[in-house]
């Protein structure tokens, strides 16, 4: 069985996160969320990692997209 996190841990925990991440807070349509999130678990386990993953290939997509545009 797993103890809960003490005070200390959960506040050492929020300053670490405090310091090392942002936030960001993503609006859509009513009924998406369902399907966002089931799909975020069947493949990367959590949302967070799915939304990170997602934008980190979108900006490599458009960067290339750009690149080519350029060439």
């Amino acid at each position: 069985m797993k103890l809960p996190a003490s005070k200390a841990k959960i506040k050492a925990n929020a300053k670490y996160n405090k310091n090392h991440y942002e936030r960001l807070e993503m609006q859509v349509l009513k009924g998406k969320k369902e399907n966002i999130v089931a799909h975020a678990k069947a493949h990367d386990g959590t949302l967070n990692k799915f939304l990170n993953r997602a934008v980190s290939e979108a900006i490599e997509r458009d960067n290339n997209t750009m690149d080519n545009c350029n060439k």
